[in-house]
């Protein structure tokens, strides 16, 4: 029978993605009573993934505070005293070495973010070193640098990455009371590059930084009408952080957080849904509810970039008890993880890579 989001009205085809979502169809989502809107999150969900899998990332800080943007919601903007040390990029070798620990741990993807407003030329071909190792290793990659020209955007897609994140954050009318030093419009056209090298996408938004539902509905519109859809949705929650404009925020309620999850695996049927930030805060029941809503990828590991997150053992074991297997990629023998950690730090010595890089 096909879902909709009233009794008689049969509007959405569950294996067939749409473009053109309303504003009023996304509210009438928001407004299903919660159980109804969890029933139809999940048949979607079914149509489209193995109901009991989820996608493990882990993200690593390769470069870490005095980032120039004024990001109300970020511990490492410099803007912000939040007694974040401040770190210069990482040397490659310690990236591929924490990358094939995560694999260890089970992740399938291995994501990096730089505190940047964009990658300079000198810290640039670190990080394509990064990418290619990570690779090696038969991980998935991601990375986050900020804004980005086309030619790198090319450059990171022949160096194989797989995806690109780059949040809008919020709706594009609530942007502007939330960040400064960068338009919505530039976001907007950061993402159009990086599709248009062949770079799969990972954006979504943050909740909870004092937005009405509306802007809620506004960005999931945003990210509905990009086609194709981004493949990683990330819905994440505020974590509020001493120092920063957004510390004593008001909380979101946690059945809303749960329907935007559940009308971004309606609106968007084929992307991959991550609970992101904020989990570290939510209980074991609450997870639970956002995976049955439709979420089927999360991070993993002790930190979101400077933020707590939930340890890797623990998720496993919520995994369990709840039935739900870590999704698999190829796996690379022992032998190849440590002969692609070698030949990476081969590279380094021959290029002393990571001593002459920027701050």
């Amino acid at each position: 029978m096909p879902l909709n989001t009233s009794v008689n009205k049969p509007i959405l085809n569950a294996s067939e993605p749409r473009f053109d979502w309303s504003r009023p169809e996304i509210a009438a989502f928001f407004d299903m009573p919660f159980m109804d809107l969890m029933f139809r999150a999940q048949e979607v969900h079914r149509e489209n993934f193995k109901p009991n899998e989820v996608q493990v990332s882990t993200l690593l800080s390769i470069k870490t505070g005095a980032c120039p943007e004024d990001c109300k919601y970020c511990p490492q903007s410099g803007h912000y005293n939040t007694e974040l040390k401040k770190e210069k990029l990482m040397e490659v070798q310690k990236v591929l070495e924490e990358a094939a620990l995560a694999k260890e741990k089970g992740a399938s993807r291995f994501c990096m973010g730089a505190a940047w407003k964009r990658p300079s030329e000198k810290d640039f071909p670190y990080v394509l070193e990064m990418i290619k190792g990570v690779k090696s290793l038969g991980l998935e990659s991601c990375v986050t640098l900020g804004t980005l020209n086309n030619e790198q955007a090319e450059s990171l897609s022949s160096a194989g990455l797989d995806y690109y994140n780059h949040n809008l954050d919020t709706s594009a009318e609530f942007y502007d009371s939330i960040i400064t030093t960068r338009t919505y419009q530039d976001r907007l056209d950061t993402l159009a590059r990086v599709r248009g090298s062949g770079i799969k996408l990972c954006c979504g938004g943050i909740m909870g930084m004092g937005e009405e539902q509306k802007d809620r509905v506004g960005l999931l519109r945003q990210l509905s009408q990009m086609s194709p859809h981004p493949e990683s949705v990330p819905i994440n929650m505020l974590v509020k952080v001493e120092g920063t404009p957004m510390e004593s925020v008001d909380d979101l309620d946690i059945f809303e957080f749960i329907r935007t999850i559940a009308v971004a695996r309606i609106l968007m049927p084929k992307s991959h849904v991550r609970l992101s930030a904020g989990r570290h805060g939510m209980s074991d029941e609450t997870q639970a509810l956002c995976f049955m809503a439709g979420a089927n990828s999360i991070f993993y590991g002790e930190k979101l970039l400077t933020t707590g997150n939930p340890e890797a053992d623990k998720d496993m074991t919520l995994f369990a008890n709840l039935g739900i297997n870590s999704e698999k990629r190829e796996e690379n023998s022992d032998e190849v993880v440590v002969e692609a950690i070698a030949l990476q730090a081969m590279r380094q010595e021959e290029s002393k890579l990571f001593y002459e890089v920027s701050a």
